[in-house]
């Protein structure tokens, strides 16, 4: 796994991902030698630019329509659609930046042919690898050691993700009449003693051992690990593994000495600093050049209904101070004045069409960028929730309070991860998201949530 930008990718997808990068650009780079041969086209600096940006651009268009998140994009049929949309935006993007930049233009020809290959040799490239992904090939065997919910959950999460990167070869349950309460495929080995354990990986190809047990005081196997340890087999506790796998942590099976011990929630004054300039930026421009489009929003809710063009409301921020929050209004007015604080609905009948819309495509949030730029919030950070909800959301989910130590965000690693939710059960898995940005906060992830979030807002995931 490598870790990149505070998250952990399978090395098998970052290769992937070069590849395809590299069968793009080399498509392009035949085209033109078919259609404009010239013997020095290997020296011609400015035509490997021009193509260099037509695989930028593509590969960027690819990620925005799915196209590397193989759980959607999965079957020929998906693939050929979804590149066919791809291939399509980029032709747009490439028009307007052709329009305004002529020097990078390239022949027509070359462009036209270029696309008839990529879709031949993006669409088998890509059934190729799926081939490789359903087999497991390359992926790495592990021991999971335990029985515990954890342990379920990172079954689960390996068994149902195929692009982890990871299989499943044995499970050691923690009694050896222990029955599992979960369906395991023949493929996995189950082993009812921890005697042995190094021998057992070394026979089976396991190089990683995932401990998730219910219970480490006095059956701890203390010995059979630093046996497989010493023999250079990887020994990882559960908790860090699937934050590891998922993006994301267990509030509910999480110990205090996990957090406490484990790497992350470092801050530091320079990073701070970064952090707040990057929201001062940010929030300045996009204020600027969205200016015209708040202006019509509120016109459009002042012609619609009644009352506030903006809605203002108390929300927790950092370590638990309440603020101002200031949106477009989307509901109509006295909304809550008969039901008192609840959360947002499917179809939420509160709701007014122009509040619909804007909600839909994240416009009733602009407002926020006030309160970004004041420091009241930041770019990136938890949801604000209202005390009402975070005072009962204490009481009822373990490390609800850690939300507290960041400042709220526009955006965030769970609102890109995860829909919107309106459960107890929904508000347990966004913390998940949130704890373990809290404890891999950075710049760099920060730069990964917006682009996630500019995807999410194109395509209108998570509204209500």
């Amino acid at each position: 796994m490598l870790h990149l930008l505070k998250q952990y990718f399978p090395i098998r997808n970052i290769i992937f991902f070069i590849v395809e990068g590299c069968i793009i650009f080399g498509t392009v780079l035949v085209s033109s030698v078919i259609v404009t041969f010239s013997p020095s086209y290997l020296f011609d600096t400015l035509l490997v630019l021009r193509i260099a940006l037509i695989t930028f651009i593509c590969q960027i268009c690819l990620y925005y329509n799915d196209l590397y998140d193989f759980e959607i994009s999965s079957t020929i049929g998906e693939i050929i659609i979804r590149l066919l949309q791809a291939l399509g935006v980029t032709s747009i993007a490439l028009a307007v930046i052709y329009f305004i930049f002529p020097l990078v233009i390239i022949d027509q020809k070359v462009f036209i042919l270029s696309l008839l290959l990529l879709i031949i040799f993006i669409v088998g490239w890509r059934l190729i690898y799926i081939q490789v992904l359903n087999r497991g090939l390359f992926n790495q065997r592990i021991i999971i050691l335990g029985s515990s919910n954890l342990a379920k959950e990172i079954f689960k999460a390996v068994s149902t993700t195929i692009e982890c990167g990871y299989c499943v070869s044995v499970i050691v349950p923690d009694a050896e009449d222990e029955k599992l309460g979960i369906e395991i495929p023949d493929t996995v080995v189950i082993h009812t003693e921890k005697e042995n354990l190094c021998q057992i990986a070394l026979e089976t190809g396991v190089n990683k051992v995932v401990v998730a047990l219910k219970e480490k005081r006095g059956s701890f196997p203390t010995k059979e690990l630093l046996t497989c340890r010493t023999a250079g087999i990887e020994v990882i506790e559960g908790s860090s593994f699937f934050e590891m796998l998922t993006g994301k942590v267990l509030v509910k099976m999480i110990n205090p000495s996990w957090l406490i011990f484990s790497d992350g929630f470092r801050k530091s004054g320079i990073e701070n600093f970064f952090k707040r300039s990057e929201d001062i930026i940010i929030s300045s421009v996009m204020l600027l050049l969205l200016s015209p489009l708040l202006i019509f929003t509120a016109v459009l809710i002042k012609l619609e209904s009644k009352g506030d063009v903006f809605f203002s409301q108390k929300r927790v921020g950092l370590y638990e101070q309440e603020y101002m929050m200031h949106k477009f209004r989307s509901m109509k007015e006295d909304a809550e004045k008969l039901t008192g604080p609840v959360w947002a609905e499917n179809n939420d009948p509160r709701i007014t069409k122009v509040g619909r819309f804007i909600r839909k495509v994240r416009i009733d949030e602009l407002p926020q960028l006030w309160n970004v730029l004041t420091g009241k919030m930041s770019m990136v950070g938890p949801r604000p929730e209202r005390k009402h909800f975070t005072d009962e959301l204490k009481q009822k989910i373990p490390f609800y309070s850690e939300r507290f130590n960041v400042k709220p965000g526009l955006t965030g690693w769970a609102q890109v991860s995860y829909d919107y939710g309106a459960t107890l059960e929904d508000a347990v898995e966004k913390l998940n998201y949130e704890l373990f940005y809290i404890k891999n906060l950075s710049l760099a992830m920060d730069i990964v949530i917006v682009l996630r979030t500019v995807k999410t807002v194109l395509f209108g995931r998570g509204s209500r």
